[in-house]
Formats: structure tokens, sequence, C-alpha cells
């Protein structure tokens, strides 16, 4: 008879399973997901019901042949991809795909990749969800309608190539909007005055004004913080009043997805989309010792802090030997969960606390180090005692004024002697200055007096791990959909990420404002939290699939309709600008052509001034003159004509001086030299040469010197020398994380490859 078959997700999965159950079930591995909607169509019959049209996703019929492969002469099938509403979708197309009669499917969660929770999962499997399934359903088939109706209304009115998210333009709209509230922002003037003051025994240390007889005290120019210095200056600093107090904190609970990817963010300089990776490696499965793969953290994609008491005891009883019993509770700490959490997971924590990093670190690669570390820690500590901290708020009188100086000092380290978040460490460094011993009534003596001008600063631009918190706290997404949102964004050109920090492009701006101005409540944040709200009653059985769907296209199918005819488009009048144009007075308009944005005038085509812009910090829109300097030595190969540096969307370029006659361009470097790479285009019978270029969102590539007469391009740069196997014109430069850098041929049939 035919063992049972278990199909899980991940191929990484596969060695952990086999370790543990090879002997009784054969295990193989779906990568991802097998079906979904198709590409190029939408897929939903909207007319019957909503009813999604699924098919095999391109690229998966090996995959495909493979499970029926292995699941020929199985009757028992175990379905164990990820224990998630994705992983439920994947499971019901398996399913569907597998279903033969008298075969019998059952659903197994690996809420952790240990000995232990495999066998007992696969020993008391469960029956498939489907309203699990349906909210995913949902989800999908929301997203699909939205992207599918809305994006061609931006190709006729904006460009052809762009997209509309359902939950991705909510997180644009929250980009744009703290953009625009920073273009609002107006600065106020503020003063600091610190007081530098010395007691009888050291060390000396810094009090900051904060009353004028006795009430709160805001200096706002630099005269009135002259008058306080002159009046401060003759008067006696005396101790008023000491307050001392011991301050309990507790410690954090161990993290959840969103929590995980903001401390990641700003601790480790990870990406959210990096921290995903390398936790999922770390659910898999790392190879240890004797080559055996062992998962290493609960399962991470979760929003609840639910964790088993067994695992609570033993860390509790891994901190009273490893750390001390005073560090250790007298019994587990448990954390309370959201209303909106789902409580299908535990939060994210080691599976076994006698993991430590230490103990793992010749096994994992640094991230996985780093991040194992940050999630053992945080556990870890959540199961220690509270921290005791010491606080002295001293008051010093200098007459009419009051200046404060706190202090603190560490009484019982508790769980800060094992993990401090990013915020706690940065709270502590604020009260950790030290103060001498004072007592009510002492004088003190005046080492200086420091005044400091300040300005109000704008709100700052969202990071990652600030948008992610942005998101979380308004419901916007779910655990498993955070790090996408973030990489989606950044992908379709409608924000850049300048310093680590998400800034609209100009097309997003523009895209955003005429969402905005069509669909407000599509892309709502509070009416985007309902809708997630609502599928996490789908997937509880509170609500049906079919009354969501059909209550959100009622209206949305009037706003698509309206959008087509009353949407500004962008291509033809244009957003109108305060600027009039230099050469009739008319207003400037801004407009999208193949190059991008720019500004032209409204009275076109009588009138064809045009030029590019830039945008100021507070929004306002500038001309930027084009610089037409002659190329010293550069004639256009197409007509021979001087060639001319113009300013466009990437910074300068060369440009025929024939145009609009010829229409030639090709690179510049900055400092104007052509940014040729000396390379024969390899494209038989051309002439041309290859060249460093930009793609519109600025990726650097390469390309013949000859476009659009000829289109080679690459995206590994060029090196001169021949493929000494295969003859080919030239290798590339390529860099990965395992090899390095190297130098190879191009050439699909040649594998010649060489250090760099």
């Amino acid at each position: 008879m035919a063992k049972p078959l278990v199909i899980v997700e991940s191929p990484t999965k596969v060695r952990t399973l086999k370790k543990y159950i090879g002997k009784e079930f054969n295990v193989t591995a779906t990568s991802g997901h097998i079906m979904d909607l198709p590409q190029k169509e939408i897929g939903v019959d909207i007319e019957n019901d909503f009813k999604p049209k699924y098919v095999v996703i391109p690229g998966k019929s090996k995959i495909i042949k493979s499970l029926k492969s292995a699941a020929k002469n199985a009757s028992d099938i175990y379905l164990a991809p990820d224990p998630d509403r994705e992983g439920e979708a994947i499971a019901w197309h398996t399913a569907e795909l597998l279903k033969k009669k008298g075969r019998k499917f059952y659903r197994v969660l690996f809420h952790e990749l240990t000995k232990n929770a495999i066998v007992k999962a696969v020993e008391k499997p469960i029956d498939l969800d489907l309203d699990k399934y349906d909210a995913q359903q949902v989800r999908r088939i929301l997203d699909r309608i939205v992207g599918y109706q809305i994006s061609p209304v931006l190709w006729d009115k904006v460009q052809r190539g762009l997209s509309a998210g359902r939950v991705q333009s909510v997180a644009l709209r929250i980009i744009c909007e703290r953009e625009y509230s920073i273009f609002a922002f107006v600065p106020e003037e503020y003063w600091s005055i610190t007081a530098h003051l010395k007691a009888d025994n050291p060390p000396v240390f810094m009090a900051k004004l904060v009353k004028k007889s006795g009430k709160k005290i805001k200096v706002d120019n630099g005269k009135t913080a002259d008058d306080i210095l002159k009046y401060v200056s003759k008067a006696e600093f005396i101790v008023d009043k000491i307050v001392l107090k011991t301050v309990k904190r507790n410690p954090l609970p161990p993290f959840i997805t969103s929590k995980l990817q903001q401390e990641a963010i700003r601790k480790l300089r990870f990406s959210a989309k990096k921290t995903m990776m390398v936790a999922q490696q770390l659910y898999e499965g790392v190879d240890m010792s004797h080559g055996e793969p062992v998962g290493l953290i609960t399962y991470m994609r979760t929003d609840s802090l639910r964790i088993s008491k067994e695992a609570a005891e033993e860390a509790i009883a891994y901190v009273k030997q490893e750390i001390g019993e005073s560090f250790a509770p007298d019994a587990p700490r448990f954390f309370k969960n959201k209303n909106k959490a789902q409580d299908a997971h535990e939060a994210i924590r080691p599976t076994t606390v006698h993991n430590t990093p230490d103990k793992l670190s010749s096994y994992l690669s640094p991230d996985q180090l780093l991040l194992y570390t940050l999630i053992w820690k945080r556990f870890v500590a959540s199961q220690m005692t509270q921290a005791l901290v010491d606080q002295k708020t001293v008051a010093v009188k200098a007459g009419v004024y009051t200046f404060t100086a706190t202090g603190s000092t560490v009484k019982f380290p508790g769980f800060m002697r094992l993990y401090m978040s990013v915020d706690e460490q940065k709270e502590r460094d604020k009260t950790k200055q030290v103060l001498p011993e004072l007592s009510e009534g002492m004088v003190l003596d005046t080492v200086k007096i420091d005044p400091k001008q300040h300005f109000t600063m704008p709100p700052p631009r969202f990071t990652e791990a600030s948008l992610v918190k942005e998101l979380e706290e308004n419901g916007i997404g779910r655990p498993s959909t955070y790090a996408a949102i973030l990489s989606t964004i950044k992908s379709k050109g409608y924000v850049d990420f300048v310093k680590k920090q998400f800034k609209p492009s100009e097309l997003g701006f523009i895209v955003n404002d005429l969402l905005v101005a069509n669909f407000p409540e599509i892309i709502d944040v509070n009416f985007t939290a309902k809708l997630e709200n609502s599928l996490d009653r789908v997937e509880a059985a509170d609500e049906k699939a079919l009354t969501i769907l059909k209550n959100f296209y009622e209206s949305f199918e009037k706003k698509i309709a309206v959008a087509k005819d009353t949407m500004l488009s962008v291509k033809g009048v244009g957003v109108p600008t305060d600027l009039k144009c230099p050469e009739c007075e008319k207003k400037l308009h801004i407009k999208v052509g193949r190059n991008g944005l720019f500004l032209s005038c409204e009275g076109y085509p009588k009138c064809s001034y045009s030029r590019n812009y830039l945008r100021d910090e507070k929004g306002a829109v500038h001309i930027v003159e084009p610089s037409f300097k002659e190329a010293e030595g550069q004639f256009c190969e197409k007509c021979n004509k001087q060639m001319v540096i113009k300013q466009g969307m990437y910074g300068e370029f060369l440009a025929c001086s024939g145009y609009p006659d010829c229409k030639n361009t090709r690179s510049v470097k900055s400092n104007g030299k052509r940014e040729s790479l000396g390379i024969s285009c390899p494209v038989e019978n051309c002439k041309g040469e290859i060249m460093q270029k930009f793609s519109k969102r600025g990726k650097v590539f390469y390309g013949c010197s000859s476009y659009p007469d000829c289109d080679f391009a690459i995206w590994d740069k060029p090196v001169e020398k021949k493929c000494p196997e295969c003859g080919f014109a030239f290798l590339v430069e390529k860099e990965t994380k395992r090899s390095g850098k190297v130098i190879k041929c191009t050439q699909a049939d040649c594998k010649y490859k060489e250090t760099a």
C-alpha cells in the first residue's frame, strides 16, 4: 500500500519533514501558489456572483506534473501549506487538482517545524477551512476588480502601464498626505535655556528652564531669551524640591509580524522584505549538526501575542539557571491580544530557548543570526522580572524661574539585562544623567547658562518602520501583506526611497490626486480598515463573502463609470499650476509625455511653450530652463550635426541640435562627455556601440547607441574582453551574494566564468 503524501508549500520544508516523518509519509512541495486568476483578463465573472476563474500559473506545469506523480497511488493526502489564508488557498487548489475517487484530503497546520509539533499535527489533522479560503478569495477578487478596472482609466487619462491597487493606493495616499503636511508646515522659533550647575560634590549637572512664576513657559524669540538670561545670571540657584521614586518597567511581549519588521528595520537595518525572507528561513529549518534541518522559530506571520504555557515555563527555567533566580518571575507572563488579532498562531518565538544564539552561531548566516538573536532575546526577556529604575527629579529656583533636572539609576535591571527595544534604549538615554547628592534649600554654583535657538520641525517622512506602524495602527493590511505593500509601492515608480524615507514622485502626486478626487471611498483609510475587518469576519464565519463583494461593487461600478467621463486627463488638458506661460501669459499645466511629466502651455497647439519642472520643499512648482550647451567634439551619428546637452527627468543627456528633424539622443556623464564603454554592439551589421543608459525609473542598464534602430540592451555591465570559450564579443561583470563579483559570458549555452 502506498504511503500517505504530505504536501507543503516550500521545498525547504521537505527536508525538515522527511527527517521526522519520512519513514511513514512521502513529502513534496507546491513551491507557493500553483493556481491564480489569469494574468491577461480580469478572471472574475461579476454577473455570476463574482465567480473566480482559476488557471495554472505560468511556469508551474512541471510542479503540477510532479505533484500528480507523487500522489499517484496515495489514498490519503495531507495538505500542509502555511497556516494562513494564502496557505489555505494553496491547499484548496491542490485538492482540486488532485481529487480522485476514494482519495481523502486532510489539512495539517505546522505552527513550528519541530519533531513534536510535526508529529502532533499529522496525528490530528483537521478539515480544510472553507471560511478561511473564502476570506482569501474575497481579498483576491476585490484586489483584481480594483486593479483591472481603475488601471485602464489611468492608462487613458495619464499614461499606459500605470496600475492602482486596493491597499497599495491607500499606502500611497498616506505617504502623499504626509508630504502635503510637510509642504504646509510653517516652522516656529523657540528657545531652550539650560543651566549647568554644581553642588558641593561632583558631577556638574544640567537643568532646563520649564516654568515662570509656577506656570509653564515658552520662550519664542531671542529677545525674551536674552531678558531671561540677564535675570537668571544675577539670581541665586536654590534647590527647591527633590522627588524620588522607583519606576517599575515591564518587558515588552514577544514579537508579532509588524513589530518584528519595525524593530529589525531600526535595529538591524533590514528592509521589511528582507526581515520576512530571513524569518521564513528560520521557520522552515536550518541545517544543524550532521546536516539535519531544524525549525528554529514559530510561524512568522501573526498578529497574536499568545504563547504556550510550556514555552513560557521553559523560558523561565532557562532564566533561573543561566541568568539568575532573581531575574525569573514566579509565574509565566502572558499578554493580551488586541480585539482584531487573529489567534490561530502564537507570537513569534524560538521553538526552544535552549537553542541559544551562541549555540547556533556556527550554523547560521550573519543575517540569520542577527534576526534569530533579536527574536530569542525578545521572547526570553518577556519572561523575566520587571526592571526597577530609581528616578530623581530636582526643581531648582532662580528667582521667579524654575529649572528641572532629572536623573536615573537602575536599581535592578530585570529584563533589561538581556534586551531593550530601540524606543526603550532611547528613553533610558534621555534620563541617565547622574545627579550629585542634593538637599532642599542647597545653594548651587552656576558653571554656565546655555541659551539655544530652535525651530519646530515638520512631520517626518515615513520610513519602512514607521509606515508599517501606521498601516498596522490604521488596520490596513495584515501580517502577511506588510512587506508586499512596501515592495509594491517602491516598484511602481510612485514613490522615491530617499535616505531610507518614502517621498512621493511627481507621478505619485498626480496619480494619488486623481484617485482621491475620483475614488475617495475606495482609497480611504477607514474604509479599507473596515474591509480588512470584514475579511476577518468571513474567516470567522460571521459574514458572507458574497455580501461583501456585492456591497463593494454596487458603489464602485458607478464611480468607475463617472471617472471614465470626468477624470482629468493629464495627457490632454493636464493639471493646472499657478505659473503663467512666459510667452503668452496663459496658465502652464503639468502634462505627461513619453519621457515623463513636464510643463506645457494651456494654449497648445497655438503656443508650443514647454519645460521641465522641479518642486521645491514647500511643494511649489518651478520652471527648469534647459541648458543647450554645445557638447565639445560630439556630433550626431545620424545627421552629423552638433550635439547639445539638455536637461531631462534623470539629469543631463545629449540631444541632436537638429531637433525636431532629428530626434537622436544619448547619455552623457556629469562632465558632458559621452558615456560609451568603447565596446561595439554585438548585433550583426549594427555600427553602434554599447553605452550606459537609465530606465524610466532611474535604473542603470547598457544598450546600443543606435536605439531605436537597434534595441540591444542588457542589465549587467559589459567588459571589453572576448569570451575565451565561445568567442562572443564581450563578457559581463556580475555580483551575487554567494559568489561575489565575477566575469562571465552572457550566452545561454556557454558556462564560462572567472573571478573578477
